[in-house]
């Protein structure tokens, strides 16, 4: 590429390259096709500065109006991208077919030149009207690709750099382009894969979309991929004809297009019959299956959907995909950057742990309850060389004392009254190639811990009544809402147990305390309904809900949306949908902290004793109350019983 050229000899350099002059060989062979395009076919001139070509409002509405799905589905991953290059100077445009913007999302370090340069809603930016350009010659190579500077055929263009990926319809037409554009001095490879994956999410939801009367197949050759970023999809009619497919299908199939297969019995493709296929779209089961393509015998795993059970509208009244969220999948989980939204605590912890999740390190994941450990647990086990394998969790405060020894090292046939006839393997040995979580660890009893350390140590299980061990191969994270080191000087947690468990320590800081606390409510809102912008919070609601405390953290956070997405009226969350807590103040809903009813005093002075013995272990005090813990920390509340800091 020639790099450095003056702009007064840019013109006529094109016109020499494009002509197969010396300086052809500087230039790569797409851009030297769309130079001689722009002279021969559009009789172009490089140096011609005309204004860019604008559409008026009215064509701008017809061509949003026809574009209606695509602009939709675009417009949060738009945003998405656009935060991902924020301060580096980029605007987001989405383009039709035709090369038209449809919408834009500007940086301020570059909303006038991207301006003076035409990049605004309703400019043409097709070969024809901007010459060789980032979105015009991505809708003929139909592939990603960046255009950088001098690459440009108008001279006046020169100081772009743009990155572009094609949209495709799911029967293969070309629906538009996604560009980033900035004046950057640097091609930056990184963000046309940015670009491009943001395309793919795009052309995902869109397929979704348009093929809502049809069922869907969703697969992979890795069941955790499906419903993920990579995964094919095929929609086939209720005959079992295929219609459509996806960029990922055809990939996985070696097929090249569309053509090859539409129209085809689905039985040709996948060693299933249509009837069956129909059966399991109709179960509605979200677990991928196996199943194996006709032609290689190769084996993928498969979710079927129904018509009924694909589309939603939002509060627009258009059509959006219900269960197209690549980021919520549940095999998937959430990746470790996408744990945080800004916060600098949750930053810091994703950091550290992308750094030594390649090693054999044991985590533990430490937070009140409620903060999303066991979500942070699996996000660490999707960031590392194990995500293939099994993530086994285990509550350690859920199970009884009495069974959690059989649970976690399993057991032979007969080894106690009441155990199966065929034994158990155990969780560790569940987990064996994968992660073992093990969630409330500090409520481990002594004897158990014991053993678990001889486990980590060994890397082999004995179960009960065997005496033969099993090699076993695990990534450890364990968590805690617990002192433990407080617990280490109390006598109830191992002091070598807690050092063999703290290879690192991520302090999930309470959802009161961070500081996105705002864009959390808002992707989980997004979430909870069904995908991005379903659902709309007017701003004094998700001020007062930004300023709550939330003393049951992202649970409660959770619980509460969930609740609020299904009062919501026309598609808006209002103030007055919001629970009295929220509206009141947390306070205001609390008895005195010291009852004056005998019965009251009694009980408060009974739990705070108990508790107080136990160390402040609420999980046994409420065992040996036999009440659960919500009905404990309730009454503790009611009674203004805090624990000491």
């Amino acid at each position: 590429m020639a790099e450095g050229l003056q702009t007064a000899s840019h013109g006529a350099t094109v016109l020499d390259a494009a002509r197969g002059g010396v300086s052809a060989a500087d230039y790569r062979a797409f851009v030297l096709e769309s130079w001689r395009r722009c002279i021969d076919d559009f009789g172009l001139a490089p140096e011609r500065r005309d204004e860019p070509e604008v559409l008026d409002r009215a064509d701008i509405a017809e061509r949003r109006e026809a574009c209606c799905h695509l602009v939709e589905m675009a417009k949060s991953e738009m945003t998405n991208l656009y935060q991902q290059v924020a301060g580096s100077g980029y605007s987001i445009l989405l383009s039709d077919a035709d090369g038209v913007v449809l919408n834009y999302i500007g940086d301020p370090l570059f909303t006038t030149a991207a301006a003076s340069a035409g990049m605004v809603n309703g400019a043409s930016w097709s070969e024809s009207a901007q010459g060789t350009n980032g979105i015009g010659t991505c809708l003929v190579e139909k592939r990603p690709i960046v255009v950088h500077r001098e690459e440009h055929f108008f001279t006046k263009n020169t100081g772009l750099t743009c990155s572009a990926a094609p949209i495709f319809e799911p029967t293969g037409e070309i629906a538009g382009v996604l560009d980033a554009s900035s004046e950057s001095h640097m091609a930056q490879q990184h963000t046309v894969a940015l670009v491009n994956m943001s395309a793919q999410l795009i052309e995902n939801r869109l397929f979704i979309c348009r093929m809502r009367d049809n069922y869907v197949v969703r697969f992979h050759s890795r069941p955790e991929f499906v419903s993920t970023l990579g995964e094919g999809i095929i929609a086939f009619d209720p005959s079992g004809r295929l219609r459509a497919a996806n960029r990922s299908a055809l990939f996985q199939l070696g097929l090249s297009t569309v053509d090859e297969i539409a129209g085809r019995p689905i039985q040709e493709i996948f060693n299933l019959r249509a009837d069956d296929a129909l059966s399991r779209a109709q179960r509605q089961s979200t677990h991928p299956q196996p199943l194996r393509d006709v032609q290689g015998g190769r084996r993928f795993y498969a979710s079927f959907q129904a018509p009924s059970e694909q589309m939603e509208s939002n509060s627009r009244g258009l059509a959006v995909p219900r269960a197209f969220a690549p980021m919520e999948a549940p095999a998937a989980g959430l990746p470790l950057d996408g744990m945080q939204f800004g916060d600098t605590r949750m930053k810091r912890n994703a950091e550290r742990a992308a750094k030594l999740i390649e090693r054999d390190i044991p985590f533990i994941v430490l937070g009140e309850t409620g903060t999303g450990k066991d979500v942070f647990a699996r996000a660490l086990h999707q960031a590392g060389p194990r995500r293939s394998k099994p993530f086994v969790a285990v509550n350690c405060a859920s199970i009884p004392e009495t069974l959690i020894e059989s649970e976690l090292f399993g057991y032979r046939p007969g080894a106690f009254t009441g155990a199966s006839r065929e034994g158990s393997r155990g969780k560790i040995v569940q987990a064996h190639g994968g992660t073992l979580f093990l969630d409330e660890i500090g409520d481990m009893p002594l004897e158990l811990q014991a053993r678990l350390l001889r486990v980590l140590e060994e890397r082999a299980v004995i179960p009960l009544g065997g005496e033969t061990p099993i090699d076993v191969d695990i990534q450890l994270i364990s968590a805690t809402h617990q002192n433990l080191k407080q617990q280490v000087m109390d006598g109830g947690f191992r002091e070598d147990l807690y050092y063999r468990l703290h290879g690192l320590s991520l302090q999930l800081p309470p959802l009161r305390e961070r500081e996105d606390r705002r864009e959390l409510i808002q992707h989980l809102l997004d979430v909870e309904a069904g995908g991005p912008d379903r659902l709309e919070i007017e701003p004094e609601a998700l001020a007062l809900m930004d300023a709550y405390e939330w003393p049951g953290n992202i649970r409660q956070l959770r619980n509460t949306l969930r609740t609020l997405v299904g009062l919501s009226e026309g598609g808006v969350i209002r103030v007055g949908d919001l629970p009295d807590d929220l509206l009141l103040g947390e306070d205001s809903l609390e008895l005195p902290a010291r009852p004056s009813n005998p019965l009251d005093v009694a009980e408060r002075d009974a739990i705070l004793r108990e508790l107080e013995a136990a160390h402040w272990n609420v999980t046994r005090v409420a065992s040996k109350l036999t009440l659960s813990r919500n009905t404990l920390y309730r009454k503790m509340k009611r009674y203004g019983i805090k624990p000491p800091r």
